[in-house]
C-alpha cells in the first residue's frame, strides 16, 4: 500500500513555478518558495489503526500546511526491509523527513496537540 500523495505542484510532485501578475512577469521571483513538509507513515496492512492515522495525519496537514505537504504511505509488509532501515519500532509511525531534523512519532494521530507539537508546528506549554 505505497500511496504517495503529493498535494502541491503537478502529478509528479513537482512544486510549480512562481506565478507572476499579468503585466508584471517575475512579480513572484523574489518570494522564497514555500516550505515543503515531507511525511512519510509506516503502517502494516490496511488495519482500522492504520487508516485511522491517515485520516488523522491528513486532516492535520490540511488544516496546519494546506498546500505544502506530502504524504507517502508505506506498508511494512509490502516492504517489511524498511522497517530495521529506518529503525521503526512500532506502528503506525509518523517520520518527518523534512524540514530537518527528522522527527517520529508513534500512534493512530489522534491527539492533534500532541502531533502539532511532535511536528514542530506547535510549541510545548
Amino acid at each position: 500500500m505505497t500511496d504517495s500523495h503529493p498535494t502541491a505542484g503537478d502529478a509528479n510532485g513537482a512544486s510549480p513555478g512562481p506565478i507572476g501578475t499579468a503585466g508584471a512577469p517575475g512579480a513572484l521571483a523574489d518570494s522564497p518558495p514555500p516550505e515543503t513538509w515531507e511525511l512519510r507513515l509506516y503502517v502494516a496492512g490496511e488495519t482500522p489503526r492504520s487508516a485511522a492515522a491517515l485520516a488523522n495525519l491528513r486532516r492535520i496537514c490540511e488544516e496546519h500546511l494546506a498546500g505544502q505537504y506530502s504524504i507517502e504511505v508505506i506498508d511494512l509488509l509490502e516492504r517489511p526491509q524498511l522497517a530495521r532501515g529506518e529503525q521503526i519500532v512500532a506502528i503506525p509511525t509518523l517520520e518527518r523527513r523534512l524540514p530537518e531534523p527528522v522527527r517520529k512519532i508513534i500512534g493512530d494521530l489522534s491527539n492533534t496537540e500532541r502531533v502539532l507539537i511532535g511536528l514542530d508546528l506547535r510549541p510545548e506549554r
